[in-house]
């Protein structure tokens, strides 16, 4: 599972002009469900998300997490994260998970990020949606749960 996680003060995502998602202070989280994940890799996922300590503290530091902070999760499923455009110009989505298996993985870290305390909104799995964020920093962190060490 591959996720780009932006450090947002603002985002918000709509579909066919209807907003489906909003939070304020929080992570735009870009989730890719790549084939052959696992549960354990949504629950992976979900941890590091809630636990990234990308927010600075007292002292300017990057060191506290969402709890720390108040904020919450606009999850959006992006399969084009698990792209390869390697050997050519328009990138291959062959890594990507089947659509059915890949939002059953999604909905599942989505669950488990809200069962650690976090606020999700979301997206509209397999829509064209349009996402509006204000990166703070501008922060962005990639995560993968197959690259755990």
């Amino acid at each position: 599972m591959r996720c780009v996680i932006q450090r947002v003060t603002e985002a918000y995502v709509t579909v066919d002009g209807q907003e489906t998602g909003r939070i304020q202070k929080g992570f735009c989280a870009l989730i890719g469900v790549e084939a052959g994940d696992t549960e354990q890799d949504a629950r992976y996922m979900a941890g590091k998300i809630a636990k990234l300590r990308v927010f600075e503290d007292a002292q300017g530091k990057m060191n506290l997490a969402l709890p720390d902070v108040g904020g919450g999760v606009l999850a959006v499923s992006q399969f084009t994260l698990l792209g390869d455009a390697r050997g050519q110009n328009r990138p291959g989505f062959t890594r990507a998970e089947a659509p059915e298996r890949a939002n059953a993985l999604y909905e599942l870290c989505c669950k488990e990020i809200r069962a650690l305390g976090i606020p999700v909104e979301n997206g509209v799995f397999r829509t064209h949606m349009t996402v509006h964020i204000v990166n703070d920093g501008p922060v962005t962190i990639l995560l993968d749960s197959r690259k755990t060490f």
